[in-house]
């Protein structure tokens, strides 16, 4: 009976998205829902996004393993990056009206710095959905009891978000989020009343938490362990800004303030909702002890199915439909951003410009659906065969960004002496000295991100003091016009103050994706 449920829950997220699908014209519709979100579904696609198998399973086990110091990364830095988003970028990245994070990098830099960046980006996310469909895969191994294998849940998870996402894109996104929103919600506070009078009440549960010193966030001031806490929370906070999906999702917002709104509101949703799962996981603690200990001991990734096992022996099916939706919800919300978000990278930002630059909106519509089907297929092969657990294969796509495209973008963004030398010496010092660390000393005092983001910063700083050998001094005025409030439409030519485009918070036409 709950499989016969759970079949009828994706019959319905696919028709949701079928529906959504409507609303595709072009390019701009696919990848950004046409710049036309409202505030309650602009906060919806920024909470469901990030709300997903990692914060449900993950977060709630690790927090039960290491407590609060074992999460540092998420949800805090991962709230924290969509709060500094709104504050400080949210604003500047709507004005600019682009299509894709990686054409800031063009037009503030050149199409050399775009298209490293963009594979960078789009690399990155390959942590982040594998560990979405590994979650689908565990989702349908638990609910069949064994009948359909982790590798056969994985591909069959696969399939469900390509369905519905190959045809409406951001579209459907947007639609099924805010239906994966409410069940979320909804589901995960109806199972943590239940189970949390099961256990003894609130009091009793926060009691046991805080009496096994699950809110320690720092056991010691060892410098190693402050400057490793420290680390993980830059990775998510600082990494995860330079992403396409949290670019998406402000840029479809039907205007500027929206776009601020809806992602901060999104950030503090997400925060306070991702406690949810912790309060579970302490309530199953105190209903089955014994099993919970097992499994949180065991070796592998067991100890991510803590919830789904109390859940399948401990409650009843109403509870069991509400818990799996929850779940499914914030899995196939999670996914479909982090499969959608590399599409558009790859497809505008590399491949675009190695076609020559010229790619016509029904062209450039066409190879971002054969992109997804590609990237889908690249990660459900990574997931199959990667033995980490969820929540560290979310942590390690960050480190990507973090030394890569961060402070190519922040530097771009802030400082009119940055030059595409500066951003290209920024990218090769950061991603190399990362990859030089993490296998010369992974374990050492300072992590290898960290090194690899000074490294980054460095780079940047001295290649654009630097005299130019080649790049010019790039285009500091699209970022002036995105500060003064004018939307940067049109190519910047070097030389010039400012660029065509079209007024303050303007939305840009149907045709406005082809460049």
């Amino acid at each position: 009976m709950l499989v016969a449920f759970v079949a009828i829950y994706l019959l319905v997220t696919v028709g949701i998205g079928w529906y959504a699908a409507r609303r595709v014209h072009n390019a701009t519709d696919y990848l950004v829902a046409g710049r036309s979100l409202p505030l309650y579904m602009n906060m919806a696609t920024v909470f469901a996004t990030w709300f997903g198998a990692e914060t449900v399973l993950a977060v709630s086990s690790t927090f039960l393993k290491d407590g609060l110091g074992g999460i540092v990364a998420d949800p805090f830095g991962a709230s924290f990056c969509l709060i500094l988003v709104a504050l400080v970028f949210a604003r500047r990245f709507y004005r600019l009206n682009l299509l894709t994070i990686g054409d800031f990098y063009k037009k503030r830099y050149n199409r050399t710095v775009e298209i490293g960046t963009g594979v960078a980006i789009t690399l990155s996310y390959l942590g982040w959905a594998s560990a979405n469909l590994m979650a689908l895969g565990i989702c349908f191994n638990v609910l069949s009891r064994g009948a359909i294998t982790l590798e056969q849940g994985i591909m069959l998870g696969a399939l469900v978000v390509l369905v519905y996402l190959l045809i409406g894109g951001m579209w459907s996104i947007a639609f099924t989020d805010l239906f994966q929103t409410v069940i979320i919600v909804t589901g995960l506070l109806y199972i943590a009343v239940l189970l949390g009078g099961q256990a003894g009440g609130f009091s009793k549960v926060v009691a046991t938490a805080a009496g096994e010193g699950k809110f320690v966030l720092l056991p010691s001031f060892e410098a190693k362990d402050v400057i490793a806490l420290f680390a993980a929370f830059i990775t998510m906070a600082l990494g995860s800004i330079a992403q396409q999906d949290v670019f998406q999702r402000v840029t479809s917002a039907r205007d500027e303030k929206t776009a601020v709104r809806g992602t901060l509101f999104g950030g503090l949703a997400y925060l306070v909702v991702a406690f949810v799962p912790m309060f579970i996981a302490v309530s199953a603690f105190l209903i089955e002890k014994d099993m919970v200990e097992k499994m949180l001991q065991s070796e592998g990734n067991d100890f991510q199915l803590v919830l789904p096992t109390l859940i399948l022996n401990n409650t009843p099916l109403f509870a069991q439909v509400l818990f799996f939706g929850a779940l499914l919800s914030a899995i196939l919300s999670t996914a479909s951003g982090a499969l959608l978000a590399p599409t558009a990278i790859f497809s505008e930002n590399v491949l675009k410009p190695l076609l020559g630059g010229r790619m016509p909106d029904r062209q450039l519509l066409i190879t971002a659906r054969v992109m997804l089907v590609v990237f889908t297929g690249a990660t459900m092969l990574f997931a199959l065969n990667s033995e980490s657990s969820m929540y560290e294969m979310v942590q390690n796509a960050y480190k990507v960004t973090l030394v890569a495209a961060f402070t190519p973008l922040v530097f771009g963004m802030f400082w009119r002496g940055a030059t595409p030398q500066g951003a290209l010496v920024s990218i090769v010092f950061g991603l190399g000295t990362w990859i030089a660390m993490e296998q010369i000393d992974p374990e050492g005092l300072i992590p290898p991100q960290l090194v690899g983001l000074g490294a980054a910063i460095f780079g940047m700083v001295a290649g654009s003091l630097a005299p130019p050998i080649a790049g010019g001094r790039g285009h500091p005025g699209v970022v002036d016009e995105a500060v003064h409030g004018h939307a940067h439409l049109h190519g910047h030519a070097p030389g010039h103050g400012h660029a065509q485009g079209h007024g303050h918070g303007s939305a840009p036409s149907h045709g406005s994706a082809q460049r």
